[in-house]
C-alpha cells in the first residue's frame, strides 16, 4: 500500500519536487511526486511506516523558499515504480 501526499502552500517554483525526491530518496523510499495544476504537490510514496511517516514531518517544512499550509494523505495503489520518480505536472 501507498500513501498519497497532496501538499498545499507555495510549493511550486520553489524546488519542492526535487527537494521531496531526494529527501525521500535517502530515506529508500520509492515513489512519484508531480505538480498539479492547481498549485499543489502531489507524492505517491512507499515505504515503511516510520521512514514515509519521517518523509511527511520533513513535507511540513519543505525546502527553505517553501511555504506548507497542509498536507492531505489518502491511501492509494503501488505506483509500480523503481526508485523515486518525478512525473510531468497534471
Amino acid at each position: 500500500m501507498a500513501t498519497r501526499f497532496l501538499i498545499e502552500g507555495r510549493v511550486q517554483g520553489v524546488g519542492y519536487r526535487n527537494w521531496l525526491q531526494e529527501e525521500a530518496q535517502r530515506r529508500g523510499l520509492r515513489g512519484t511526486v508531480r505538480n498539479l495544476r492547481d498549485g499543489r504537490v502531489e507524492a505517491v510514496v512507499v515505504g515503511t511506516f516510520e521512514e514515509t511517516d519521517a518523509l511527511l514531518a520533513a513535507c511540513r517544512q519543505g525546502p527553505p523558499m517553501a511555504k506548507v499550509t497542509g498536507i492531505g494523505l489518502d491511501p492509494v495503489g503501488d505506483p509500480s515504480v523503481t526508485g523515486f520518480v518525478v512525473l510531468p505536472t497534471a
